[in-house]
């Protein structure tokens, strides 16, 4: 066969790839331009990867709303914070006098040898009012120390809500994160088919190049398998998100950049300090600290006002009162010296756990700055490897049209990189966007950049 008769065969090859039939054309173009467009699934799929126009600020902030409100773990911690402002109340209500009344009514007998027997019905009645005039300070240790105590389990409520709040965040994230990843598979599984479609005209002409359309479809089910992957994926973190807000999940909005802002590093580290758990740390050191000097102050003298009367009617009737006051000097409690080693003890050790927390929390914000910073630079160079990736593709596809001059598995690898670049370029964004949540909890909280 003569060289030039091969030229004509190959761009003969060439027009029928590039001009199908009217119903091939209509049928490829369609599936070819409409980049954007999922392929053709059920409705369930087609809905899943749907995004919304809803602000998704406002949306991440209703989210976290619906978990708070649905969660029993933060009712639980709700009702023991009531218990400790209730415990405080009480502790307080040890300055306050104390007043009782006891009653006593029944058939007495006394005998008395050389002396009459006394029988009979009697009863009595004893008014007893008592309140601290001086106990060392011990009561109003107590008060602080209840006070910390229903400080920390504010906190402890505060630090359990952003933790709640963090994980509908995340969980918001990385829904979006596989919304955007299931379209772009969808393109790519567009693009594939597109591919087929073409193949399938050049191979009527030419039965020799079924090998590449079965490579062509080989390729289309891979990205296929990829997309429902993605999708299988989505479904599971809607499941995790659902257990959170409840059944009724909006469609997800667009959220490949709100939290994609670096915040400033020393404001960060600074906010370390007014973090719930932190703040909670620091409430239960103080109030270990009050306890141990309540301790100390229990084993010093104390004095109380007593104020006593009793009258007695029936058999043997009298009255009787007395006022005046109590006093209370310790001299020998054993086991008083541990208990106060032990209170002490217990104060050094939650001032440590506080410690820990900052510093821990200090050194995790750093790396976790440090991830963020790679993360949003690596998603930068994606956006430059993206670029040339694409002239790349469109080059080879070209190429390959036009007489065959780059084969089918370059025009493969060239499509198989663009689209797996564009999923890279994803998930650099939304892992940028979770450790940028990540560092507000560690201070303010996750919901202060959404305001």
């Amino acid at each position: 066969m003569s060289k030039p008769l091969v030229l004509s065969l190959l761009l003969g090859l060439s027009l029928l790839a590039s001009v199908p039939t009217a119903r091939a054309q209509a049928k490829t173009q369609s599936r070819c331009t409409e980049e954007d467009a999922g392929p053709s699934r059920a409705g369930r799929d087609a809905n899943m990867i749907e995004t919304s126009v809803a602000e998704p600020r406002s949306q991440l902030q209703e989210l976290v709303g619906l978990a708070l409100q649905h969660s029993r773990s933060i009712g639980a911690l709700r009702l023991l914070s009531q218990a400790a402002e209730a415990d405080l109340a009480e502790t307080k209500a040890l300055r306050l006098p104390q007043l009782s009344l006891i009653g006593r009514a029944g058939q007495i007998g006394r005998v008395v040898p050389g002396a009459d027997t006394l029988k009979g019905m009697q009863g009595s009645a004893t008014v007893s009012v008592s309140a601290p005039l001086y106990d060392a300070g011990r009561i109003t240790k107590l008060t602080e120390w209840r006070t910390q105590l229903a400080s920390a389990a504010k906190y402890g409520q505060s630090s359990a809500e952003e933790q709640l709040a963090l994980q509908t965040v995340s969980l918001a994230l990385d829904r979006g994160r596989y919304t955007l990843q299931a379209q772009v598979y969808s393109q790519y599984v567009r693009k594939m088919a597109c591919l087929v479609d073409s193949l399938e005209i050049i191979t009527k002409a030419d039965k020799g190049r079924s090998s590449e359309l079965i490579q062509a479809q080989k390729s289309l089910q891979q990205a296929d398998l990829q997309y429902e992957q993605t999708l299988s994926a989505m479904r599971q973190t809607e499941i995790k998100l659902r257990r959170f807000v409840g059944d009724q999940l909006p469609v997800s909005a667009s959220l490949s950049t709100v939290m994609a802002q670096m915040p400033d590093l020393a404001e960060m580290q600074a906010d370390i300090l007014q973090a719930p758990d932190v703040a909670q740390a620091s409430a239960q050191a103080q109030a270990q600290r009050s306890y141990a000097e309540s301790v100390l102050a229990g084993q010093r003298p104390n004095v109380n006002l007593l104020i006593n009367g009793s009258t007695v009617a029936g058999v043997g009737r009298s009255s009787d009162w007395i006022g005046g006051v109590t006093v209370n000097i310790p001299i020998f409690q054993p086991g008083a010296d541990a208990s106060l080693a032990a209170a002490k003890s217990r104060y050094q050790a939650a001032s440590l756990q506080r410690d820990d927390t900052v510093e821990a929390k200090r050194y995790r914000l750093l790396e976790t700055y440090e991830n963020a910073t790679a993360a949003l630079d690596r998603a930068r160079r994606v956006v430059e490897i993206l670029r040339n990736s694409d002239r790349v593709r469109a080059s080879t596809l070209q190429q390959w049209q036009q007489l065959g001059r780059r084969s089918l598995f370059d025009v493969m690898a060239a499509e198989g990189d663009y689209y797996s670049m564009r999923v890279a370029h994803v998930n650099a964004l939304f892992d940028a966007q979770q450790l940028v949540a990540l560092m507000w909890s560690m201070g303010r909280g996750v919901l202060t950049p959404l305001r």
